[in-house]
């Protein structure tokens, strides 16, 4: 079911959206060179037991993973393109991380995440990223009233093809609210007049995600990490945007 958020409820889901801009910064800053992923867990972990916040990972088992995820933060490095599970791993210098993460504040459910190069950047890399958060920001411009949830996937999509990468569409954004996941499914690629009317209050995570190579995963032995089946890397950003009569609100925003 898709529901419509009052003004007064998307201003309460500010502080959720808020947190979880923190965390993700607090974490990039502390992800460097010979950082453990298991590290950047723990200081997420943290991080929500001192706000009292409540994870949307630790318990979730949804029908594609292999179990309960157990961890409170996504961390995909290089191939992994979605859903990394953090383990044992230390950081070497010129890998690619991306961070996904999302929570709970008083009832409200925030979701977001960043991809950043640890020490020096391949050139693809940046490319990479550069297309990838282009193309999160052409969806957000897309999700005003008047528009259809095709014309966010449009958006997305051109960007993505117009930087010579392919999408795939097993996963895209998502209604965010009480829940971590809702309707509407968003793709990251289709058509602009076609899918639901986008009408104040709705509120949904937009979140485009791109491979060198391939649009081709699938699902590493831990049963959750998914990676690209040509080992090619992989970037992945992530906003929850309430759409409203003046705009799109990216209630994220990292500062």
């Amino acid at each position: 079911m898709i529901e419509l958020r009052s003004p007064a409820e998307i201003n309460e889901m500010k502080a959720a959206g808020e947190f979880v801009a923190s965390v993700l910064t607090a974490t990039q800053a502390a992800t460097k060179v010979g950082t453990n992923l298991l590290e950047i867990d723990a200081l997420a972990h943290s991080m929500i037991r001192e706000r009292g916040a409540e994870s949307c990972y630790i318990d979730y088992h949804p029908s594609f993973g292999a179990s309960p995820f157990g961890k409170v933060i996504c961390t995909s490095v290089n191939d992994a393109a979605l859903h990394g599970l953090p383990h044992d791993y230390t950081l070497k210098d010129g890998d690619l991380v991306s961070l996904d993460f999302a929570v709970a504040v008083d009832g409200w459910v925030a979701d977001s995440a960043i991809t950043f190069a640890v020490g020096t950047p391949r050139d693809e890399d940046l490319k990479l990223m550069d297309a990838t958060s282009r193309a999160l920001d052409a969806g957000i411009a897309a999700a005003i009233v008047g528009n259809r949830i095709g014309a966010i996937s449009a958006a997305i999509g051109d960007v993505a093809y117009g930087a010579g990468y392919e999408v795939n569409l097993d996963f895209g954004g998502h209604g965010v609210g009480r829940e971590m996941h809702g309707d509407p499914h968003i793709p990251n690629d289709g058509k602009a007049r076609r899918g639901m009317p986008l009408k104040p209050g709705l509120v949904f995570a937009i979140e485009p995600w791109l491979m060198i190579g391939t649009d081709d995963i699938y699902t590493d032995d831990d049963g959750w990490t998914l990676r690209s089946v040509d080992g090619s890397r992989a970037a992945h950003f992530e906003h929850t945007v309430a759409v409203t009569a003046d705009g799109p609100l990216i209630l994220t925003a990292r500062k």
